[in-house]
């Protein structure tokens, strides 16, 4: 496409998004202005808490790489990638980033004034190859910041057993011993209980948001789904409690007054895939159809409890699971979870995102659209794009699929009440 398409928000509490986007860049830039230490580190961690427990400013790369592609700005990212070697077959995250840190990082065009250079680099060795890599190279790219390199070992969630958890804890009082030398300051064991306990509240209200989506109709959608952003960036902190309890208290007073977020709800649909950063109105499209998204695979990756009274081994565990609930599963495991929400959100139809830079979160989706059609009769449809490089997008084939896969959904349900 040759614009990013935006979506529409129809909860005032999601409006607020922007405000708090905002929000949060200016603070990694006053931080580093005021000579906070600032630590670059891949989202879905446990670090994060115990960087706001400490007084420190985390920033993640990983997820500007969304916010350049909603203001238009990766393509240039990505040229400058491409003009260094990088395949544009790699994870979109990694060539924005790649591209962003080599070219002007507070040019014109650059959102938010980009991101404050790292003081520190944290690499935790979990999840997904190209989430690994692009802190490698981070680390060739600001060769002044101190280093992190945590241990952690890859291993699917059901397969997850003491001696992993005893490791991963001993490679977080690890990580902490380094920031405590690195930046001089002390952790201070209540406050990160304190923080612990915050970021669990966060995910109890993220799992009450969501259940509410099993209403019908639907009281929140995946146009909404920008929220999570609290939920990457503010996990600890009393803005994304106090945000969420805001979305919660919306969502809910709509679900028990019967109001959708769309107004003539037909077809539930479920998204597979990270939705496309560049274009999320799409999902607004099918709306004309009555058709509205209730439910998707991304969002399962931002809710993990927390044990306030053990936080270093919760944080610990938190850094194993989150990467395995999205990335690192098996496709049996995937056709598990797909089918299960297919079946608690009374699904109709499923639109699989053929995710060209995404490979492992992309793997085994016919299988599973196969499944959802033997074992639930769902329907599905697949939209080849990319998350992050909207190239590989042709709205008009998009427009197609979906105009096609609506009407058979249509159809079967006028024959069904025939």
């Amino acid at each position: 496409m040759a614009k990013t398409g935006k979506s529409v928000k129809r909860l005032a509490s999601a409006r607020e998004l922007a405000t708090l986007v905002a929000g949060y860049y200016e603070e990694c830039h006053r931080a580093k202005a005021e000579g906070v230490p600032v630590g670059w580190m891949p989202p879905m961690n446990g670090g994060i808490e115990i960087f706001y427990a400490m007084g420190l400013q985390p920033v993640f790369p990983e997820n500007f790489s969304p916010v350049c592609a909603a203001f238009g700005a990766a393509l240039s990212h990505f040229e400058a990638a491409e003009a260094m070697g990088y395949s544009s077959d790699l994870c979109g995250y990694l060539r924005n980033i790649v591209g962003y840190v080599h070219s002007d990082m507070h040019g014109p065009g650059v959102p938010l004034q980009g991101l404050p250079e790292p003081d520190m680099i944290m690499s935790f060795g979990g999840g997904c190859v190209p989430a690994m890599k692009i802190f490698h190279i981070l680390e060739h790219r600001f060769q002044g910041a101190a280093v992190f390199r945590a241990d952690m070992p890859q291993v699917a969630v059901e397969e997850i057993r003491e001696h992993h958890v005893e490791y991963a804890t001993s490679e977080m009082h690890r990580f902490i011993d380094f920031l405590e030398r690195t930046t001089g300051r002390k952790l201070d064991m209540e406050r990160l209980r304190e923080v612990v306990a915050l970021s669990d509240e966060a995910c109890r209200l993220w799992d009450e948001i969501m259940s509410y989506r099993r209403f019908s109709p639907a009281p929140i959608t995946a146009s909404e789904i920008g929220i999570m952003f609290v939920m990457v960036t503010r996990q600890g902190t009393k803005t994304a409690v106090e945000f969420l309890e805001r979305v919660r208290d919306e969502v809910a007073q709509r679900a028990h007054k019967g109001m959708g977020a769309v107004e003539d709800e037909r077809v539930r649909l479920f998204w597979d895939n990270i939705p496309l950063w560049h274009n999320m109105g799409i999902f607004n499209y099918f709306e004309s159809s009555g058709g509205v998204f209730v439910a998707e695979t991304y969002s399962a990756a931002w809710s993990l409890r927390l044990d306030p009274d053990d936080p270093v081994r919760s944080l610990a565990l938190k850094s194993l699971m989150s990467y395995p609930l999205v990335s690192c599963v098996s496709i049996d495991r995937r056709k598990e979870m797909v089918l299960k929400a297919c079946r608690d959100y009374a699904i109709d139809g499923a639109v699989f995102h053929r995710n060209r830079s995404c490979v492992p979160i992309s793997l085994g989706q016919e299988d599973i659209a196969r499944a959802l059609d033997e074992e639930l009769g769902i329907p599905s449809v697949f939209i080849d794009a990319d998350h992050m490089d909207s190239r590989s997008f042709s709205m008009a084939q998009f427009q197609a699929r979906a105009d096609a896969f609506m009407e058979i959904i249509l159809e079967r349900k006028r024959a069904g009440r025939a």
